[in-house]
């Protein structure tokens, strides 16, 4: 029984290792690679675009993000798409988070890259608060955008998709996301918590049912009905991590929120992401397709 249940530890923990299934690289590699991918599109970013770089959304250290001002068109009136970053809720910032802004500026769109306390500095409770602080202070700093747009990957599209779940009562401003691109998400926390993700994240279960979105369907219909969501996976993600999107997509359309669901061919979990960097990907088209339509 014991050892049943190891096996089972065992094949979590290579599920919810997305870097053990990547086809183009060994796990390491593709790591060093992504971070590279990152960064040097984010150095690419600051090229092109007006950068605000450590702008304050709160008090804390953590709490600050990085905006990209769109080069053409408009000083006001513009979308913004907000991007939060992955890394396992461990790993990465705002620092290699720009990348997106490389096609989207010059289509006269801004970007802001969302930091928040990675772990074990931040626990799930205070990530997820801070993301939802950083949209407060955007739509307080930023009232002249003519549209807000979500865009997370991995641990970033859980919390994007937190920030969709939100009860905005409990906050002074009201936010009208119209649309959010969830890329290679966990939805469901639950399963990560025997598994190494967890061991600086020190979650319960109780943490983990209150910060899964797959938990919060009917909050999310609430507070974001408007809003188009689109739910992306890797082809080359593991079989639970497509479970975790396919799931999650099939609760938000069974609950009549407006949401399609993109399996994206010759990807892994980090290129279905780095490409955003390119203007002809299809993930960026669609995005930029959204903003024209709505």
């Amino acid at each position: 029984m014991l050892q049943e249940k190891e096996m089972k530890k065992d094949e979590l923990e290579r599920q919810y290792s997305p870097s053990q299934w990547s086809h183009r690289m060994a796990a390491d590699d593709v790591i060093k690679s992504h971070v590279a991918s990152l960064k040097e599109g984010t150095e690419r970013a600051r090229g092109v675009a007006k950068t605000l770089l450590d702008v304050p959304y709160g008090e804390g250290q953590g709490e600050k993000m990085d905006v990209y001002m769109p080069t053409t068109g408009p000083t006001e009136g513009y979308p913004l798409v907000i991007y939060i970053h992955g890394g396992y809720w461990q790993f990465l910032s705002k620092e290699e988070s720009g990348f997106m802004a490389v096609p989207l500026v010059q289509k006269g769109v801004a970007v802001a890259a969302v930091g928040y306390d990675i772990a074990p500095k931040g626990n799930m409770d205070l990530m997820v608060s801070q993301v939802r602080r950083s949209i407060v202070s955007i739509v307080q700093q930023y009232s002249h955008i003519s549209g807000m747009y979500l865009c997370g990957h991995s641990a970033g599209a859980h919390l994007a998709a937190m920030v969709l779940c939100t009860d905005w009562s409990q906050y002074s401003v009201t936010p009208r996301i119209k649309g959010a691109f969830l890329v290679s998400g966990i939805y469901d926390l639950l399963p990560i918590l025997s598994t190494y993700v967890n061991e600086p994240l020190k979650m319960t279960e109780e943490v983990a049912l209150r910060n899964s979105p797959s938990q919060l369907v009917p909050h999310l219909k609430h507070s974001s009905s408007a809003c188009h969501i689109v739910v992306a996976v890797a082809q080359n993600d593991s079989p639970e991590f497509r479970k975790q999107s396919e799931d999650f997509f099939k609760a938000l359309e069974s609950s009549g929120l407006k949401v399609i669901f993109e399996d994206i061919p010759d990807t892994d979990h980090f290129n279905i992401i780095e490409q955003f960097v390119d203007r002809d990907y299809h993930l960026t088209q669609l995005l930029l397709k959204l903003m024209d339509d709505s």
